[in-house]
């Protein structure tokens, strides 16, 4: 049984037509959470739907929007929807609490580990923390894919048991979502998941940012960090109670048994939000993909500093092909680093513990 959920609802559930919120389909979520809660179920709801509030709310259209256009729909939606979910929470005798984030929260350790404080002091007190995206001020090289990476962020954050995906379709689809014959693929393991990847198309809804690759991305990080993810319909009914019993709907995706450490899920996680990268030769960059062995960066594998970092930042690792190999806190700052370089002996620049490879 879940004890601790992460829930988020797409713009494609939650949207009308004429891309405006359907409340009856918050209404829906927010019985069932409730629902969730009498079982001692602890819920953390990531929501959409404030640009679409306010564009119903100025009596706007979907055509030629701008990005300032969809601030100033964020600013007054994002009122009228938490003034809905708190109405809709408070008939049930639950409170609600608005939480607005920045991917430039999750930067920064301090802010980092305030959030989390936050949050779990408000499950604690038995309070649906809601949380979006703060559309407002974000700035365009900090923004969220969508808010996906922002549930799953707060999953990995939270050590949820379970990060749950409302959308629009059944789940992960075989085909095109425009194949007739497309079918659910009810359930995809860890261990196997990158066989799935190719079937997996980028196509998006019309109202929101993101698609089905970004949830399928959000759920094999989470997945090899032992959190499970679920991806199915939010507008059919009971679908909250159905994923909790283990009933057959949607897309489970499996995870491995055992819980990465909270230092190695919040690295996980750390896709734009680092301060500089190490570039390590290629003996290095095999001893650090070797499954067979556990090793940290030392000196003498690194080649390259790029970026100006402090000790304890995160810090981005590539090969000498320029490939991704993960993230890493490192234990110096550049201007050490730099000096160090190539070295042999020397203090570990990031340490096995502080290390994740993907």
């Amino acid at each position: 049984m879940y004890r601790r959920v992460v829930v988020k609802i797409g713009t494609g559930v939650l949207s009308r037509e004429d891309g405006t919120v359907d409340d009856s389909v918050l209404e829906s979520i927010v019985g069932q959470i409730t629902s969730l809660k009498k079982k001692s179920i602890e819920v953390v709801l990531v929501t959409s739907g404030a640009v679409g509030c306010g564009r119903g709310l100025m009596k706007a259209t979907t055509d030629s929007e701008t990005v300032e256009d969809k601030q100033v729909f964020a600013a007054v939606g994002q009122v009228r929807l938490m003034q809905t979910y708190a109405r809709l929470f408070e008939k049930r005798n639950v409170l609600c609490a608005q939480v607005l984030v920045t991917k430039e929260d999750f930067r920064d350790r301090g802010h980092y580990q305030n959030m989390r404080r936050c949050f779990l002091n408000l499950l604690r007190d038995g309070i649906v923390p809601i949380v979006n995206e703060n559309d407002v001020i974000a700035i365009k090289e900090l923004v969220f894919t969508d808010n996906d990476e922002l549930a799953g962020l707060i999953a990995a954050q939270l050590e949820a048991d379970t990060l749950i995906i409302l959308t629009s379709v059944d789940g992960v689809l075989d085909s095109s979502p425009r194949d007739p014959h497309a079918a659910v693929i009810s359930r995809i393991d860890c261990a196997h998941i990158a066989e799935f990847h190719k079937r997996i198309t980028r196509e998006k809804s019309s109202v929101g940012r993101g698609g089905m690759m970004t949830k399928f991305t959000v759920a094999r990080k989470l997945v090899s960090s032992g959190i499970a993810v679920h991806i199915a319909n939010g507008r059919r009914g009971h679908i909250l109670a159905d994923i909790i019993m283990g009933r057959r709907v949607g897309t489970t995706f499996v995870p491995l048994s055992r819980k990465i450490s909270g230092v190695k899920r919040r690295l996980a996680y750390s896709e734009g939000l680092t301060a500089g990268t190490l570039v390590v030769n290629s003996c290095t960059s095999e001893l650090l993909r070797s499954k067979d062995r556990v090793m940290s960066l030392l000196p003498i594998g690194i080649t390259k500093v790029e970026g100006e970092f402090k000790k304890g930042d995160v810090v981005e690792i590539r090969d000498s092909q320029n490939a991704k190999l993960g993230f890493g806190v490192s234990s110096l700052d550049s201007e050490k680093v730099k000096v160090i370089a190539g070295a042999k002996g020397g203090k570990a620049v990031v340490h096995y513990d502080y290390l994740f490879i993907e």
